[in-house]
């Protein structure tokens, strides 16, 4: 039987792969998982739940509501928030768990389950093993009084927008860090709908927004951070300094400056890594990216002293490691930022405020902050319909990658890697020509296809 649970958390269809019926027993087997590990506290254990803003949100989050209650655990449904929020409000109520629907950056077809536990943290490994083992038990169900309430309170949305301001306020050491600077806003018709463009213009920025009139059906469709042909129209045409992409839980943020030119989350990362190192708060002065990272942007932290961690691919990874060492900045290419000062996960809002109050702070453009972060030729090949199980014991085929590695030498960078999900496996390199990248790519995925065939 394949694993339920993912990178993050349960996804697939929605009322197809993820039930009402799924999500009801989920939850209910979650909470009585975490009773048992004697990390729900007190006689009336309570839960924060929040979803995005697709059309079968409601229907699971009511179904993950009356299963928490089912299990004696009292819920504040939040309504629409981004998954960032919700984990902010977890330990912001000292609440014994969260749950977030939203498929994230996927078709408004999809759906997923995240849960959080104590202090806004995803659930381990473990945990979530438990969990899955333990989908079927037959628990004891409270009676009477021991079963829980459900609250909706929307009102809780304002305790994450504070705690946004009170952050790059700190962050910036400035009452109003984003005074005077003009940011278009692109919120994917998703969660950040409404508490993006508060946040922002709380912080004292001039804000245009586009795509954020969600109707349950439009999330995620064309626009957001997987589509930023809108935006960069939209920043170029309003002259604006520069503009933010979230996705449909805004848990992730990627950027335009004032030409229209995107900024990656190499880019962002790069940006905040320096400033968090000249304001001392950059631990060890390192960061933690995956193996995903632009050659550039390693090339730009060493130039700027800054050490890089990498992990595997997945901002849970990202996450695990800055916990394992205490590291305070981690992310990823995708515009993951996490910033443990201040949140316990990839925050797209939070991103955006503390790279504006870095524009505003520096005196600098967008773009001229980029511009020591390179980003190299980087081709990415998907080889389907192999065994990925080989592909790093494979002899032929790791002595290809091998010479390869010795032609590049310190212009490129080589990545081969499986696919958590289907029988693929991708192969990525990066070069110092487009040409060069493309060719070397385009023989290791030959190589691949050749001696992994099923």
């Amino acid at each position: 039987m394949p694993r339920l649970f993912g990178t993050d958390g349960v996804r697939g269809v929605a009322n197809l792969d993820i039930t009402a019926e799924l999500a009801l027993t989920l939850a209910a087997t979650t909470a009585h998982v975490l009773r048992e590990k004697d990390e729900l506290k007190g006689p009336r254990p309570r839960a924060i739940v929040g979803r995005d803003t697709r059309i079968s949100g409601p229907m699971l989050s009511n179904a993950v509501a009356a299963g928490l209650a089912g299990a004696g655990i009292d819920v504040h449904d939040v309504g629409v928030l981004p998954t960032p929020g919700v984990a902010h409000l977890v330990s912001a109520h000292d609440a014994d768990m969260g749950v977030v629907i939203s498929a994230s950056h996927n078709p408004v077809e999809d759906n997923g389950i995240k849960f959080f536990g104590r202090g806004g943290s995803k659930l381990d490994d473990a945990v979530e093993t438990r969990i899955e083992e333990s989908l079927h038990h037959d628990w004891t169900r409270p009676q009477g009084a021991h079963v829980g309430s459900v609250t909706v309170s929307p009102e809780f949305s304002t305790t994450y927008v504070a705690h946004l301001i009170h952050a790059v306020q700190k962050f910036a050491e400035s009452p109003e860090p984003l005074k005077g600077l003009s940011v278009v806003i692109d919120a994917a018709h998703g969660a950040a709908s409404e508490v993006g463009p508060q946040a922002l213009v709380q912080a004292g920025a001039v804000v245009k927004v586009i795509n954020a009139e969600p109707d349950g059906l439009n999330i995620n469709a064309g626009v957001g951070s997987t589509h930023l042909e809108g935006i960069q129209e939209a920043v170029v045409a309003a002259e604006a300094d520069f503009g933010v992409a979230f996705d449909g839980d805004a848990d992730r943020c990627l950027a335009v400056d004032h030409r229209g030119e995107v900024v990656t989350g190499d880019h962002i990362l790069g940006i905040l890594a320096e400033a968090m190192k000249n304001r001392g708060s950059l631990y060890r002065d390192t960061v933690v990216a995956t193996v995903m990272s632009n050659l550039g942007f390693h090339r730009g932290m060493r130039s700027a002293g800054i050490e890089i961690v990498e992990t595997a691919v997945g901002d849970r990874y990202v996450r695990e490691a800055m916990q394992a060492e205490g590291y305070t900045l981690g992310g990823e290419q995708s515009g993951h930022i996490i910033v443990s000062e201040f949140s316990t996960t990839g925050d797209g809002i939070l991103t955006a405020l503390l790279l504006g109050s870095c524009v505003v702070s520096s005196g600098k453009s967008l773009a001229q902050l980029c511009q020591h972060i390179e980003t190299c030729p980087q081709v990415l090949i998907n080889v389907p319909d192999v065994d990925k199980s080989r592909v790093y014991s494979d002899d032929p085929l790791q002595q290809a990658v091998a010479r390869v590695r010795d032609e590049l030498g310190s212009e490129g960078r080589v990545l081969l890697r499986a696919s958590g999900t289907e029988p693929l496996v991708r192969v990525m390199v990066e070069a110092d020509t487009d040409t060069r990248a493309r060719s070397h790519a385009q023989l290791l995925a030959k190589v691949v296809a050749e001696r992994l065939a099923l």
